[in-house]
């Protein structure tokens, strides 16, 4: 069953926000079994109480996995750990993908 990983930052200073953007989307082919990845970032004139959005989907729990341990998924974490103030995450069951 697909598994949406959706995850929500705020940062320090809103001028690290491309820099954060590039890092995610370093990790958009990391591992097979990713169906979905969106990164979305705060724009002038829409409503947000965040800065930074990454939506994905994995073709199941095994390939989300893979995907948090993978190496480079785990260096980018790092890297972005002191750029943000706050992180929320849900991970969620998706009866299908569309397509």
């Amino acid at each position: 069953m697909p598994i949406r990983h959706v995850v929500v930052w705020t940062l320090h200073d809103s001028a690290d926000i491309p820099r954060f953007q590039a890092l995610l989307e370093d990790c958009r082919q990391l591992v097979p079994g990713i169906l979905e990845f969106d990164v979305g970032v705060r724009r002038d004139g829409f409503e947000a109480n965040a800065d930074v959005v990454l939506v994905s989907t994995f073709a199941d729990a095994g390939a989300l996995a893979a995907y948090q341990q993978h190496p480079q998924h785990q260096a980018v974490g790092r890297a972005v750990a002191g750029m943000r103030k706050e992180r929320r995450v849900i991970d969620y069951p998706v009866d299908a993908v569309a397509g």
